[in-house]
């Protein structure tokens, strides 16, 4: 029996103007997350949305909100970005000298934790973290912008993390971001879930998802 992925559609692409709107028809067009890119202005190059806005959002879905930090020191955060309703919230090493605290700050509060994989960071990196995450972003554009092109040399990250779960018995799920559209899925069979962005909310919503969900 061949698996379906979970797709989280990412609101940074959404119509920020309607986004309860937006949100609401992702989730009935068969969205399982809700992907919530965070961005500062210092760690990446561009400003998003804060705590409040997942706060105002939280009474809208009923799927589970999926929180990506790309923010300098997130410990300062966590507590406001689980008191506004995460469910998963996920952060950079390169962020924060902290890693160790802020994931169990996050997995205390009954969240889950998970660490990210940028292009230009080696997954022996984060491999001591492994055994604690609940989720590992494996990013495959640069973070900061959407509409970006899938790199697919960052595949290699994707399968290599497949390969540790299965060996070491770890329970984290494995999620790509960027450029995931109906050309790249395929070169993501070893993850669980799928981000997408552009190609969620620039065409048919429930035929990408349902796309996306029944890909081999």
């Amino acid at each position: 029996m061949s698996k379906s992925f979970l797709v989280a559609p990412s609101i940074l692409s959404a119509d920020f103007s309607k986004l309860g709107e937006e949100i609401k028809a992702v989730e009935k067009a068969g969205a399982d997350w809700i992907h919530v890119d965070v961005m500062d202005g210092h760690f990446v190059p561009n400003l998003t949305i804060g705590a409040p806005v997942v706060s105002s959002i939280r009474p809208i879905t009923k799927a589970q909100l999926d929180v990506h930090l790309m923010i300098d020191y997130p410990e300062k955060y966590l507590d406001d970005f689980l008191a506004a309703g995460a469910d998963i919230i996920t952060i950079h090493i390169e962020s924060t000298t902290k890693v160790d605290e802020c994931i169990k700050v996050i997995k205390d509060s009954g969240a889950k934790a998970g660490l990210t994989l940028k292009p230009g960071t080696d997954l022996s990196d984060i491999k001591k973290y492994l055994p604690q995450l609940d989720l590992v972003l494996v990013m495959t554009v640069e973070p900061g912008f959407g509409g970006q092109s899938f790199m697919e040399g960052q595949v290699s990250k994707i399968d290599e993390l497949k390969k540790l779960r299965e060996e070491n018995n770890y329970n984290y799920l494995i999620e790509v971001d960027g450029g995931v559209n109906a050309s790249t899925v395929s070169k993501c069979k070893n993850a669980d879930v799928l981000v997408a962005g552009s190609f969620v909310f620039k065409n048919n919503y429930e035929e990408s998802i349902k796309l996306l969900k029944e890909a081999k």
